[in-house]
């Protein structure tokens, strides 16, 4: 199966489903990540510093030992200036790998660029364009997901679970290779805040640690 997940910022891909990507690559998938966005440092784009966060993607590749990253290297924190320039890249890159599974970010985060990406997704990913595509999940993103004000909007709500227990560490080492990315308890993004989520999405499933989705569309083929 190729599966792809599509990650606004370089680390996403960790925080959201860094256990499910190493647990597809271990069941033999292909998986690759799509990085939309460069980084910028205090609002300030810095080609030097974001070739070192390029470096602690890869090395993160490595440690999940999924099959390709790909870097559109795209406006970070201006993604929402114009949703087109997301889509486009993103179509074309689909198109040719045609997964049939896709993960993508929460489309209420609190944070503008992956709110943008959710809107790109969703119209990339349309029924017509993409028949390929046989399952589509949401994933949370720690220190993003749960900074949403849950006044008014609708919540991560999730409904599928998989169990990570035998990958949590490859996550948390995988993380750890993003050294700039790096925040102390009690930031959700720490080490201690990533295993505290993974115990409490296993105790909503009967698992001892798990990444939650929300399954946005799944068909079956005949």
């Amino acid at each position: 199966m190729n599966v792809l997940v599509i990650a606004p910022h370089m680390d996403d891909e960790v925080l959201g489903c860094g256990g499910t990507i190493a647990k597809h690559v271990e069941c033999g998938d292909n998986v690759s990540v799509c990085f939309i966005a460069h980084r910028v440092y205090n609002h300030q784009f810095n080609n030097e510093r974001n070739e070192v966060e390029k470096k602690h993607a890869n090395r993160a590749k490595e440690v999940l030992n999924y099959k390709e990253p790909v870097f559109l290297g795209l406006n970070d924190e201006r993604l929402d200036a114009c949703v087109q320039d997301i889509i486009i890249p993103l179509e074309e890159y689909i198109t040719r790998i045609k997964p049939q599974m896709v993960y993508s970010p929460f489309c209420n985060d609190n944070n503008q660029d992956h709110q943008a990406v959710a809107k790109a997704v969703q119209v990339v990913l349309r029924p017509v364009a993409v028949p390929f595509v046989e399952r589509w999940l949401m994933y949370e993103t720690p220190s993003s997901t749960e900074q949403t004000p849950s006044v008014g909007i609708l919540g991560f709500q999730p409904n599928v679970y998989y169990d990570i227990e035998n990958y949590l560490d490859k996550k948390l080492k995988a993380l750890a290779c993003y050294e700039t990315e790096a925040r102390p308890f009690p930031n959700p993004r720490s080490p201690e805040g990533i295993k505290a989520l993974a115990m409490k999405r296993g105790m909503e499933c009967g698992l001892e640690y798990a990444e939650s989705f929300m399954l946005v569309r799944e068909r079956f083929s005949k």
